[in-house]
């Protein structure tokens, strides 16, 4: 089932077509709490169920949240191949911000891929290169000049989402040729914004279809080698990435099973990622690009990039609804076994 915003427009409103939706398993939230309907909402009893259930969920949620949304959410087939579910404005040229920390990295790795670049390989972390942004982990380190490897800088850039690995992502693969070897591939939206130092970029621009797309040839392993593929989805399923939007609701299994990468600037909230099933099979793949104004008062949602902000309470609510209809996990795609929490006590 494909719906879109465009398609509740043109019926009338947001719960005409969440009525044409019905009937599903999933229990409708209520306008009054949205989060109550948590415990007692239910995987879904077939695909198409599924879908439904991801539709009325995706135009509730965005509806209360407010603001322009730019989405796409699709769900893998039994074969493997994955249908669009949710649609809205898919190719609208949108501010990445850093969801495009994902491509920075496939095109790190690319060139790892072609052996002019190693994991092992130092980077220098001087003072003048180290973003005080209170994002990421450089800006804590108090003691420069120092080294990292290249597989330590990728993964601060994609877990804790450092600027400062932005940075040092750019020494070894200047703005101009990272564009190219995204352009190589198919990419030709998903871009960063070269500055006068050769070596730093902004972090530029995407489509959701265009993200969605990136997503998918990663699951499919057609982008990168299949240690590089495995390298990138490993460190974005880590229980280090990003908890406060599609994630926040699950458990800490079913946050190892979601490689997800949000972006946040001025009045921008975005995220993107693959949700794959207990046993390593992508399943589920979403795009989410919003700003704008949202509901309430816009100074405080403007200075709040946390759980609290509408839009990041919209997608915690969707990503309880998208982990539900993954228990239709009937593939056929071959799959690396997923891993599994072990915490530590030190020692």
């Amino acid at each position: 089932m494909r719906l879109n915003r465009r398609t509740a427009l043109t019926l009338g409103t947001t719960s005409a077509l969440l009525a044409t939706a019905a009937p599903v398993a999933a229990a409708t939230p209520t306008a009054a709490d949205p989060t109550a309907t948590d415990a007692a909402e239910t995987p879904p009893p077939t695909r198409v169920q599924a879908h439904r259930s991801i539709t009325r969920r995706y135009l509730h949620e965005t509806h209360r949240a407010g603001g322009t949304w730019s989405s796409v959410i699709a769900m893998a087939d039994a074969d493997g191949t994955f249908t669009d579910v949710v649609t809205e404005e898919p190719d609208r040229v949108v501010e990445a911000y850093s969801v495009n920390k994902i491509a920075v990295a496939v095109a790190v790795l690319d060139k790892v891929d072609r052996g002019l670049l190693r994991l092992d390989q130092r980077v220098e972390v001087t003072a003048d290169i180290v973003i005080r942004d209170t994002d990421g982990i450089f800006g804590l380190d108090g003691a420069y000049p120092s080294s990292i490897t290249l597989g330590h800088a990728l993964a601060a850039l994609l877990t804790v989402s450092d600027n400062t690995a932005v940075r040092l992502c750019g020494l070894v693969c200047p703005a101009r040729e990272l564009n190219d070897i995204l352009r190589a591939k198919g990419f030709t939206h998903t871009q960063v914004v070269p500055v006068a130092n050769p070596n730093r970029f902004f972090l530029g621009s995407t489509t959701p279809r265009e993200t969605t797309t990136l997503l998918h040839r990663l699951a499919a392993g057609d982008l990168l080698s299949a240690a590089s593929t495995k390298h990138l989805l490993d460190t974005l399923r880590s229980l280090t990435s990003f908890t406060d939007g599609i994630r926040l609701r699950l458990t800490s299994p079913e946050r190892l099973r979601v490689a997800t990468k949000a972006g946040w600037f001025k009045d921008g909230r975005n995220e993107a990622g693959l949700i794959f099933t207990p046993d390593g099979a992508a399943i589920l793949s979403y795009a989410l690009f919003a700003s704008g104004h949202f509901t309430g008062d816009a100074t405080t949602n403007d200075a709040d990039f946390g759980a609290t902000h509408p839009a990041l309470r919209a997608r915690a609510a969707l990503g309880r609804t998208l982990m539900n209809a993954t228990v239709h996990n009937d593939t056929t795609t071959s799959h690396p076994h997923q891993a599994r929490y072990t915490p530590r006590n030190g020692g």
